[in-house]
């Protein structure tokens, strides 16, 4: 499944670091502005402990996590939004990913330059945040004045669309992202919008790029807190992370890393929660088939159908769907075998209309 978290944020702030951290494809990381141009691209497996727990019940010969995609997006300067920078193909490339993963600065360090000459997280997320609305202004403004001529022979949706992007001129102008524009459940509204593909309508998080000295107590670090202020207002999640440490970290054999850790006073990498946050920031959830071959954990959407689920695994299982054997991942590691969860009860069989849940381990029966 193609979702993807484009990783941005002003440059030398760690983003190209970061994604060095969470990827194997390895992005170039350098003391000036604009190193990276084209977006790299990296497929990061999401962390799971539940696949290990049950390829211990299945004497499974592999385990297969599920991923998700990061898109590392070329830093962004005031103005980008007219185009001065990178701007256009920054913009362009925000509008091609689900999710946005702002990495911001909060350490301070004399050897590494910053674009505007003094490290205030809140101001760098402004103008990334400034750059977006006026982008998306421009957009809907136009995509108003094509509604407002349509409109005049009487067309339902352009009529519509005047009225809406009306609202959200006056919202943007605001300096408020689309994300926060009440649509008030409205399907055609959230079409007209959707055609658009706003850079503010996506979902958004912070990873806070933070010294080494401050990994341990991020609470400690002025800088970390006037951020996560910030994104509470917002009501947007913030991940304290240590890029540098991190890329280390990555670059160890797996059998080292939690010696690594241990001494470095983490419990795991920073980058795990970075992952499984946009991965919930997307709106996702994780179902797990298991057998002797392989445990395997796969994506579908929160809300999805059996069938839908099915699907995800091959389309032959979703149209020839007949049932689906489900148990939840809790009562088979108690419990420890499906034979044992059938006995106790804890085994169900679930039609077309039993909606996923995260941590389900689900059998499926079709007929094609």
């Amino acid at each position: 499944m193609g979702f993807s978290c484009g990783v941005v944020g002003l440059p030398n702030v760690g983003k190209s670091t970061t994604f060095n951290s969470l990827s194997s494809a390895k992005a170039e990381a350098q003391n000036f502005p604009f190193c990276t141009i084209e977006p790299n691209v990296g497929v990061v497996p999401v962390p799971d402990a539940r696949l290990k727990q049950l390829a211990e019940i299945y004497k499974t010969q592999s385990e297969v996590p599920t991923s998700i995609r990061f898109v590392d997006i070329a830093g962004l300067v005031r103005g980008a939004s007219k185009g001065e920078g990178l701007g256009n193909q920054f913009l362009s490339h925000i509008r091609e990913v689900d999710a946005i993963a702002h990495v911001v600065r909060c350490f301070e360090d004399e050897n590494i330059t910053h674009v505007d000459g003094k490290i205030d997280p809140v101001s760098d997320v402004e103008t990334i945040h400034t750059e977006l609305v006026l982008k998306d202004l421009d957009t809907v403004q136009k995509r108003h004045e094509k509604a407002q001529r349509q409109s005049k022979g009487g067309d339902a949706k352009e009529k519509l669309a005047v009225t809406l992007f009306a609202e959200m001129i006056e919202h943007l102008d605001g300096g408020k992202p689309v994300r926060s524009f009440d649509l008030n459940q409205d399907e055609k509204k959230a079409e007209l919008v959707d055609e658009l593909q706003l850079l503010t309508a996506k979902p958004t998080f912070y990873v806070a790029n933070l010294d080494e000295a401050s990994i341990g107590e991020p609470e400690q670090n002025a800088h970390y807190q006037a951020l996560v202020k910030y994104a509470q207002d917002e009501g947007a999640d913030v991940v304290p992370i240590c890029a540098a440490l991190e890329e280390q970290i990555a670059e160890l054999d797996p059998e080292d890393r939690p010696e690594f850790l241990e001494s470095a006073g983490l419990k795991e990498p920073g980058l795990h929660r970075v992952i499984r946050t946009g991965y919930e920031l997307l709106g996702l959830i994780t179902f797990l088939t298991a057998g002797e071959k392989e445990c395997r954990a796969w994506t579908v959407r929160r809300g999805a159908t059996a069938p839908q689920a099915a699907g995800v695994i091959h389309t032959d299982f979703e149209r020839g769907f007949i049932k689906a054997e489900v148990i939840w991942w809790e009562d088979l590691v108690e419990l420890g075998s499906e034979s044992k969860c059938k006995e106790a009860g804890k085994l169900g069989i679930e039609g077309k209309e039993y909606q996923v849940r995260d941590g389900d381990v689900i059998h499926f029966r079709f007929n094609v």
